[in-house]
């Protein structure tokens, strides 16, 4: 569970910078933000599959880059499901995909599986 809050936070993070350099982005709040990860996070993790399987044949045949547009997707289900956040196009809710991928990508070398923060040392 603290794993998933702590992802949260991170697609949180890069949803924040999403509404800073993406124009079409918009938060109302912090709340928002918060609620917003989460609701992502858990987008992901049930509508994203289906989407995956159901336009695989898309998807071999672009050689993996109709994912791009799956991500933009789940960006737009979220802002049309959550009040609070608008995304005004696809092309925003791409960026705002590729920003919080990134975001993510950086988060992850710094969360364990686990959840946990972890510093790796290299001792000589």
């Amino acid at each position: 569970m603290l794993g998933f809050l702590i992802r949260a936070a991170i697609v949180a993070l890069g949803l924040w910078l999403a509404t800073a350099w993406v124009p079409g982005v918009h938060i109302d709040g912090p709340g928002t933000l918060l609620l917003a990860g989460i609701l992502l996070g858990v987008v992901n993790s049930i509508v994203r599959p289906i989407a995956i399987v159901l336009t695989l044949p898309m998807t071999i045949v672009t050689l993996g880059l109709f994912l791009l547009v799956i991500n933009a997707g789940m960006v737009g289900l979220v802002a049309w499901i959550l009040p609070g956040m608008q995304v005004s196009g696809f092309w925003a809710a791409f960026w705002t995909s590729l920003l919080v991928s990134l975001v993510s990508m950086v988060g992850s070398w710094f969360v364990g599986p686990k959840g946990k923060v972890e510093i790796i040392v290299k001792r000589q």
